[in-house]
């Protein structure tokens, strides 16, 4: 049995501190806030899309990334910085925008999303986790507004397992599509896969968070901020060196789990470890739905504006986003005046948007969309970092292979692709 530190208390740290415990170890979770799930799994659109995986760089997202900063209401906003890693991730980012390289990034990632699938089944299982999550399996449609681009992906489609729907198919399925926006545009069709699911990643993670307090081999450390690594005379990682309020205190460790989304990159480099990770921000509105409102049941996603409507309960998630401007977590009122315009237009009658809650947080994303997993390079390091817009549907998987890598077996997934 191992000692094992994991830095960070999101969805990501919080999931591989069960794996680890789940094989024999025993855990030391450290968490910079003074609550778990405070980052990028606070109010994320709620996801666990399995099979809804294709990555961001593409061929064609720069074309198409030129007319979204263009247009005051686009989903991409870019503000340069005198920063070498915005701009080095930039380059790296624009060579994965092929064909070929996208292809083989997707096949990677739904065989990650497969198995996350599995190990979430598993976890809530041996968890209790109950219904406190708001786990729902509606499915996922993706709705288009243009109908070349619906033709394309729906040629596409009828070769795997996703099923392509005629305008009328989609308001079949998903009546509050009736509502869809008319004048600059109509709904062409949409794609679904069916199995696709929604639940609150914050309520998860709490949830899960108090079933590890509960186990005998656990212990967290909320408000504590990791300063460094300890290391022995070859370089290894023996520990970290932490702080909380005024004092300070060293955590030996067999094995530490980076695990800290964006705060990964500055502590990794400190020994050396260099992390393509960049900043992603996003928005949401959490908008109550009350008697009389018609919010749309299935998962629906407006590819065209990129915008992610999912019921949670008794409130609709709206997702959206891509915002390439550094570690700004402010609240920008212009982008969520465009955010309350277009989903006014698109289902007016779905929420109460008067009362919705927004929020803004920054996904830890690499160029290619595949999360970092496994070795360091470092002795005694591991990670488990840059998940994107993912790091609900992939915390399941991830967790399980750095548990299994620590412990001193394969991964039970091929990581080409997934390794620093």
């Amino acid at each position: 049995m191992k000692h094992c530190v994991v830095i960070g208390g999101g969805v990501v740290g919080l999931t591989t501190a069960w794996a680890l415990l789940q094989r024999g170890h025993s855990v030391t979770l450290i968490e910079r806030e003074a609550e778990v799930a405070e980052g990028a799994s606070r109010a994320n659109g709620g996801q666990l899309s399995y099979r809804y995986v294709s990555p961001l760089a593409d061929a064609g997202v720069p074309l198409k990334a030129l007319r979204w900063l263009l247009d005051p209401d686009g989903p991409l906003r870019f503000k340069p910085e005198a920063s070498w890693a915005q701009w080095s991730w930039m380059l790296a980012f624009l060579r994965n925008c092929r064909g070929p390289v996208n292809r083989r990034t997707t096949a990677r990632l739904l065989a990650l999303g497969a198995f996350s699938q599995a190990s979430f089944a598993r976890l809530r299982d041996e968890a209790a986790l109950g219904d406190v999550i708001a786990l729902r399996t509606p499915g996922k449609l993706v709705v288009y507004r243009k109908p070349a681009e619906f033709a394309r992906v729906a040629a596409r489609a009828s070769r795997g397992a996703e099923q392509a729907l005629s305008h009328d198919d989609c308001v079949a399925l998903e009546p509050a599509l009736a509502q869809f926006e008319e004048g600059e545009a109509t709904l062409a069709g949409g794609i679904f896969t069916p199995g696709e699911a929604v639940a609150d990643c914050h309520a998860f993670c709490r949830a899960l968070h108090e079933r590890l307090l509960a186990h005998e081999r656990f212990r967290g450390r909320l408000g504590a901020r990791v300063e460094g690594f300890m290391l022995d005379g070859r370089g290894a990682v023996l520990g970290v060196r932490t702080s909380q309020g005024q004092s300070q205190s060293n955590v030996a460790a067999d094995a530490t789990v980076l695990a800290a989304g964006l705060h990964s990159r500055a502590l990794a480099a400190g020994v050396g470890v260099e992390l393509p990770l960049y900043p992603l921000k996003g928005y949401s509105l959490t908008a109550p739905i009350a008697a009389g409102h018609r919010p749309p049941e299935v998962s629906v996603t407006d590819f065209e504006k990129k915008i992610l409507y999912a019921r949670i309960g008794n409130e609709l998630r709206v997702a959206a986003m891509v915002d390439l401007v550094g570690d700004d977590l402010s609240l920008d009122a212009g982008r969520l005046a465009s955010l309350q315009r277009s989903v006014r237009a698109t289902f007016p009658n779905a929420a109460d948007y008067d009362r919705a809650v927004p929020w803004a947080g920054l996904r830890p994303a690499t160029p290619s969309g595949a999360p970092i997993v496994g070795a360091s390079g470092v002795p005694g390091l591991w990670l488990n970092v840059g998940h994107g817009a993912l790091g609900f549907t992939f915390s399941f998987a991830t967790a399980d292979i750095v548990a299994e890598l620590v412990s001193g077996r394969a991964s039970p997934l091929p990581l080409d692709g997934l390794s620093l």
